[in-house]
């Protein structure tokens, strides 16, 4: 495979592209006007002709906006289900919109493929809130007590962990490991959520994402105010006030199942706002209240981004081989516990 792409200059918004990103369009047209979508177009026209050319696949995580999200997105979803699925593909090279951590996550369950990521600078919050060396002297400070880390962290820190959760099977992989004591880096609310569920000890690390921090029980309460009768559903990662005016607490796939099968009239996820445009075109029956809380870091991915990426074929994700083999474990340790 080249190292660098045939020249793919983006074009006018032409009835020929018109035409290519039509069906796209008639998916979306309820979320993005038509004034932004002749923007797009031509950018998502050439993101997919690039894609085939290079035996490239394009995961789109859940808080991309809708014009990546359905444009562009092959395999759209939660960070480690992105990440599988895109193991079990032919691809050559997978593109991941979505951040860092994420990146990594690919790598690790993909590490022949090469794995772009469009913008070095899509970081998170709470996967910088602790690092490979805090977990080294966390494991001094509790000898003997296993270290469970949210999957939502650098391959460093889970080379570094027992075994790794996701916010959806937290509970059911802190009490699989039988002991009294666990540590639990690095997101609190999480952490807290889970410690109300069990008798199991949690220590707790002082992490969290700052999209889910600043929403407030206040804020709930005035939905619910302002809009009689909506549905609210919150992520864990969100504060216990919030989480305890939610209607349900769940994971992004979490939520959208749960939409799925109660079909509220109205609803609000009280997650990264742009989740809210994709599941809408998933449901249009429901109303959906939008949040305004957006995540920087996420919205550092965009469609020219994503081109130049492919284009140039970076920048791509390298992790050093014992850090990489030792995160993987931690991850498949998790795996295994599903299985059983």
């Amino acid at each position: 495979m080249p190292e660098t792409a045939t020249n793919h200059s983006v074009q006018e918004f032409t009835p020929d592209i018109q035409n290519r990103t039509a069906s796209i369009y008639e998916r979306v047209k309820h979320v993005i006007p038509e004034v932004e979508w002749a923007i797009h177009a031509p950018v998502i026209a050439a993101i997919n002709d690039l894609k085939r050319e290079r035996n490239a696949v394009l995961l789109a995580h859940n808080y991309q906006t809708p014009e990546i999200f359905y444009g562009v997105g092959d395999i759209c979803g939660d960070s480690l289900g992105l990440a599988q699925k895109g193991a079990e593909t032919e691809a050559d090279v997978i593109v991941m919109c979505g951040v860092h951590f994420m990146a990594e996550t690919a790598k690790i369950m993909s590490p022949d493929k090469t794995i772009l990521l469009p913008d070095m600078d899509a970081g998170c919050s709470l996967a910088a809130s602790i690092t490979g060396a805090d977990v080294r002297r966390l494991k001094e400070q509790y000898p003997g007590v296993p270290v469970v880390t949210y999957v939502n962290t650098t391959a460093e820190v889970r080379a570094e962990a027992d075994i790794c959760c996701t916010s959806a099977n937290a509970l059911k992989i802190i009490e699989s490991l039988g002991t009294e004591r666990v540590i639990f880096i690095p997101d609190e609310y999480l952490g807290q959520y889970v410690a109300a569920q069990t008798d199991v000890e949690i220590i707790l690390w002082k992490g969290c994402c700052e999209v889910h921090e600043r929403f407030t029980g206040e804020e709930l309460r005035e939905y619910r105010t302002s809009y009689p009768g909506i549905h609210v559903m919150a992520h864990p990662e969100c504060p216990q006030d919030v989480l305890k005016e939610a209607d349900f607490v769940g994971s992004t796939t979490g939520m959208i199942q749960h939409v799925a099968e109660e079909q509220p009239e109205k609803v609000v996820l009280i997650t990264e706002c742009s989740m809210s445009d994709n599941v809408a075109v998933e449901f249009p029956s429901v109303e959906f209240i939008k949040p305004c809380n957006l995540c920087p870091y996420m919205k550092k991915i965009t469609l020219p981004a994503i081109l130049r990426s492919l284009q140039t074929m970076s920048p791509a994700i390298d992790i050093p081989r014992d850090i990489s083999e030792r995160a993987r474990l931690s991850l498949e340790k998790m795996l295994a516990v599903g299985r059983a």
